[in-house]
C-alpha cells in the first residue's frame, strides 16, 4: 500500500512538473509570438491623431491602430464620440458601436473651443504622423486646424478629410450619413427591385457610406506614409464618401453607358420584359441579378417557408466549361443541346424559365448541403448566411474574422469583426476600447504637464471623461 501510494505522489509529482514545464514552455511561446508580432507589426512607430467621431472616420483609425499605431483619440469633454451612447444595452459600459470601431486606441477629451484646449491638440499635432478629422464640411477650419494650419505646425505630417462630398460640388457643405452617401453614390438608385410597390431606391445592408469611406481613406492615408518616405514632407489626402461609394458602383457607370449606346440591357434581369425608357434614361434596379453575362440569381432552399434566409446564390457561368459543369451538377444534361440555354444570350432570353427549373431543384435539399454538393462539382454557389449564423460561425470566429474581446467592465466579452485581411507575420493583439478621456493624464504628461496643471485643465472643464454610461435601449 505504501509502495502504491508513493508511487501515486511520485506520479502525481511528475505530472505536475510536466503540466509546469508545458505551461511554461506555452507561456514562453506566447510571449515569443507577441514580441514577434509587435515587431512586425507594419505601423510601428506611427502616431495618429484622430479627430473622428461615429463610424466613417473611427472605422479607418481602428484599423490603423490594430496595425500597430499609436492611435490617440481627441473626444468633446461632455459625452465624447456621439456612438458611445447611441443604442448602449448595458449600462456603466458603452454602446457596441462605439466599441467595435474604437478598439485599440487612446482617448484624450478636449475642449476645442478653449483656446487651451487647442493648445494641446497643437501640441499633439507637433509630434504627429497623420491627422485624421471628419468632422462638420469647414469646422476643422474655423477651429484654426485647416491643411495649411496644421502643415505649418508640423511639415511631416499628413492630414487626412472625410466629408459626405468632394471639394467644389455643389453639395460640399451638406452633413453626410450612411444613406446619403449610399443615395449620392449611385448605390440606392441601383439596388432593389424594378417593378410594382417595390420600385423604389433601397439602401444596402453593408456601409457603403461609412465604413467603405473609412477603408478608402485608409488607403489614401497609407500612400500618403510611403510617399512621405521619398519627398520627407506631409500631405494632404481628402476623401469623400460620395466617391467611396461611386467606386464600389463602378460597374453601374459601365451599364448605363452600354444603355446610353444600345438602348436596353439583355443581362439585366428586368429583360426582355421591359419597357426601356418608360422610367427615364437611367438603368434600373438590378434586383437579384449578379450583374454581367453570367446568369446569378437567389434561390429558395429546403426550409424556406419557416426561415427567410434559406436561399442560396447561383451562378451559372458563360464560359462552355463553366456551363458543362452547372449542367452535370444539376442533371441539366438536356441543356447543353438545348438553343433555348445552351448560350448565355439565349439564356438571357428565357431567365424566367431557367429560375423556375432551378428552384424546383434547390428547394430540395438544404443550404448547406446545395453549397458543399453542386461547389464540389465546380458551380460558384453559396448560402445565405444570417447574422445569427454568422455571429456563432466556427469558421470565422476560429481563423480570427471574428474577434472576442474584453471591455474590462460592466459588458465584459464582446464580439467584433477582426483586420478582415491577414499577413504571414503579423497578427494584431486586439484591445479594449478606452473610457472617455481615460488617457488624458498619460498623454498630457508626455507633453509635459504636471499634475496641478492636469488638475487645473479639468476643473476649468478643458478635459474631463467617465466610466461609463447608462443603457438607453430596454
Amino acid at each position: 500500500y505504501k509502495e502504491n501510494k508513493a508511487m501515486h505522489y511520485m506520479n502525481q509529482a511528475n505530472a505536475h512538473n510536466a503540466t509546469q514545464d508545458t505551461t511554461m514552455q506555452d507561456s514562453a511561446m506566447h510571449d515569443t509570438a507577441t514580441k514577434a508580432t509587435q515587431d512586425t507589426a507594419p505601423l510601428k512607430g506611427i502616431t495618429v491623431i484622430d479627430w473622428t467621431q461615429v463610424q466613417s472616420g473611427p472605422s479607418c483609425t481602428q484599423m490603423l491602430a490594430w496595425m500597430g499605431a499609436d492611435v490617440i483619440k481627441v473626444e468633446k469633454v461632455q459625452g465624447g464620440d456621439p456612438t458611445r451612447n447611441e443604442m448602449n444595452d448595458v449600462g456603466g459600459s458603452y454602446s457596441l458601436y462605439f466599441l467595435q470601431l474604437n478598439a485599440n486606441k487612446k482617448s484624450i477629451t478636449l475642449n476645442m473651443r478653449d483656446p487651451e484646449g487647442k493648445k494641446i491638440l497643437a501640441e499633439l499635432l507637433k509630434k504627429a504622423d497623420v491627422f485624421v478629422e471628419n468632422i462638420g464640411p469647414g469646422d476643422v477650419e474655423k477651429l484654426g486646424f485647416g491643411w495649411n494650419d496644421v502643415h505649418a505646425i508640423n511639415p511631416r505630417l499628413i492630414m487626412a478629410s472625410l466629408k459626405g462630398f468632394n471639394k467644389g460640388s455643389r453639395f460640399e457643405h451638406v452633413k453626410a450619413f450612411e444613406p446619403v452617401a449610399q443615395s449620392a453614390g449611385g448605390a440606392a438608385s441601383t439596388t432593389g427591385w424594378y417593378d410594382g410597390e417595390r420600385n423604389v431606391p433601397t439602401q444596402s445592408g453593408a456601409a457603403l457610406g461609412d465604413s467603405n469611406s473609412g477603408m478608402h481613406l485608409l488607403i489614401a492615408i497609407l500612400s500618403a506614409l510611403l510617399q512621405r518616405e521619398h519627398t520627407g514632407e506631409g500631405c494632404y489626402v481628402y476623401q469623400s464618401m460620395q466617391n467611396a461609394v461611386l467606386n464600389l458602383c463602378r460597374v453601374k457607370l459601365r451599364d448605363q453607358l452600354i444603355l446610353d449606346r444600345l438602348g436596353k440591357l439583355s443581362y439585366y434581369d428586368c429583360y426582355p420584359n421591359y419597357e426601356w425608357g418608360k422610367q427615364g434614361k437611367a438603368i434600373p434596379r438590378a434586383a437579384n441579378a449578379e450583374g454581367g453575362l453570367v446568369l446569378g440569381w437567389c434561390y429558395r432552399a429546403k426550409g424556406w417557408e419557416h426561415d427567410p434566409n434559406a436561399y442560396v446564390y447561383i451562378v451559372v457561368q458563360q464560359s462552355k466549361k463553366g456551363f458543362e459543369n452547372f449542367c452535370h451538377a444539376m442533371g441539366f444534361e438536356d441543356w447543353l443541346t438545348d438553343p433555348r440555354f445552351n448560350t448565355a444570350n439565349a439564356r438571357d432570353e428565357h431567365k424566367t424559365e431557367v429560375y423556375q427549373r432551378v428552384e424546383a431543384y434547390t428547394m430540395q435539399f438544404d443550404k448547406y448541403t446545395l453549397t458543399k454538393e453542386l461547389g464540389a462539382k465546380g458551380v460558384p454557389v453559396g448560402p445565405v448566411l444570417d447574422w445569427y449564423e454568422l455571429e456563432n460561425d466556427p469558421d470565422l470566429n476560429g481563423d480570427g474574422t471574428i474577434v472576442t474581446i474584453d471591455q474590462q467592465d460592466a459588458r465584459g466579452d464582446f464580439k467584433t469583426i477582426g483586420m478582415p485581411f491577414t499577413m504571414s507575420n503579423f497578427v494584431p493583439d486586439y484591445q479594449r476600447a478606452p473610457k472617455l478621456g481615460e488617457h488624458n493624464r498619460e498623454i498630457l504628461h508626455a507633453l509635459g504637464y504636471d499634475d496641478d496643471q492636469i488638475a487645473s485643465l479639468r476643473d476649468s472643464g478643458v478635459i474631463g471623461g467617465n466610466d461609463g454610461v447608462q443603457a438607453d435601449l430596454k
